[in-house]
């Protein structure tokens, strides 16, 4: 299961079962759980916790120190959940003291090809993040959140669960959740929501309708955020969908770009 020419340090904790291939390097602080693969000439250093059924393909770098250049080797971490997906030359890097200590990936998440996640990231569960598509550091990707291919996410930025970034789309803001959000930098916009993502995981068309009218009350009305989510909490029934969608929203007061944009930004329909 592991390979002859493999090199795996000795303080290294690997499941009985872990295959790992050739010329692949394992170092000292690493853990493996169980069926999980290792390709060849892949690299996973630092203090990395990998859990179960992972695949890590040949070339990827997982657990290299941060890009940071404050940090000064201080024991910080990756930890990695179950069946997540990680392709060739994709990058996962360790945390920072100066921001959580630990970098996570939950499960069932998918990393292609020269995707990157930054220090301090926290990436959620059921996520796709499309070729060379790169987080920044501290960035929040919540639950099945897709990230298209060469998309690139500002530091302290968070993506929202079931939102969608279109190829090319450089993010520099919250993303609120369900939504979709394409363009440049300076441009980037919202088109609506995520119908497609939504249906394929059974959301309602109760709560979909619902979602479909919190956005319409933000994206049309001229009335103050404070304003337009108070009229959501009264106007619109709840579920653990809205409930989200209302706190994430409110959460990012303190976020001045999402503050300033966040009705220029909503197509209006």
């Amino acid at each position: 299961m592991i390979h002859s020419t493999a090199v795996i340090h000795s303080g290294a904790e690997l499941a009985a079962d872990v295959e790992i291939g050739p010329y692949a390097i394992i170092g000292e602080h690493v853990k493996i759980g169980r069926g999980t693969k290792v390709g060849a000439h892949a690299v996973i250093d630092g203090w990395t916790t990998i859990g179960e059924y992972n695949q890590i393909f040949h070339l990827a770098s997982v657990g290299a120190v941060p890009q940071d250049l404050k940090y000064k080797g201080e024991e910080t971490h990756l930890k990695i959940g179950d069946r997540n997906i990680i392709r060739e030359f994709a990058t996962l890097h360790l945390g920072t003291v100066t921001g959580d200590g630990e970098t996570t990936v939950g499960n069932g998440n998918l990393f292609m090809a020269y995707s990157h996640v930054a220090h301090d990231c926290h990436v959620r569960n059921g996520v796709v993040m499309a070729n060379a598509a790169t987080l920044a550091g501290h960035v929040t990707v919540e639950d099945y959140a897709i990230l298209g291919g060469l998309c690139a996410i500002h530091q302290f930025t968070r993506i929202g669960a079931h939102a969608m970034i279109g190829g090319g789309t450089l993010v520099g803001m919250d993303i609120p959740p369900y939504t979709i959000a394409t363009g440049d930098r300076r441009d980037a916009r919202l088109r609506g929501l995520n119908l497609v993502g939504l249906k394929r995981h059974n959301v309602s068309e109760e709560v979909v309708s619902s979602l479909k009218k919190a956005y319409k009350i933000l994206a049309l009305s001229d009335m103050k955020l404070k304003d337009a989510i108070e009229k959501i909490k009264t106007e619109i029934p709840s579920s653990p969908e809205m409930e989200h969608f209302i706190t994430f929203i409110e959460s990012a007061e303190g976020y001045l770009p999402l503050i300033l944009t966040i009705v220029s930004t909503f197509i209006r329909r």
